[in-house]
């Protein structure tokens, strides 16, 4: 009984540090795609001469920033 207790414990404990690894590696997932990756194809594109493919990425890409909501705002943040 003791053995199963421990066992159902272990499961807990380990399944929240799983949820919380998943979590923080799509984080930087997102990140080094904002960041690093999707510039990157920016510029290459446009050295590449594929105009056709880099505007409208940007374009896209553009419409959702401005678009989407400033998460900082409204939260007692400064803007610096």
């Amino acid at each position: 009984m003791l053995t199963l207790m421990f066992a159902i414990m272990m499961i807990g404990v380990f399944g929240r540090m799983a949820g919380l690894a998943v979590r923080l590696s799509w984080g930087f997932a997102r990140i080094l795609l904002t960041l690093v990756f999707l510039p990157g194809i920016i510029i290459a594109g446009l050295a590449l001469g594929l105009i056709r493919f880099a505007f409208p990425v940007l374009a896209v890409i553009g419409l959702v920033t401005l678009l989407s909501p400033n998460r900082r705002i409204g939260r007692g943040d400064s803007f610096m």
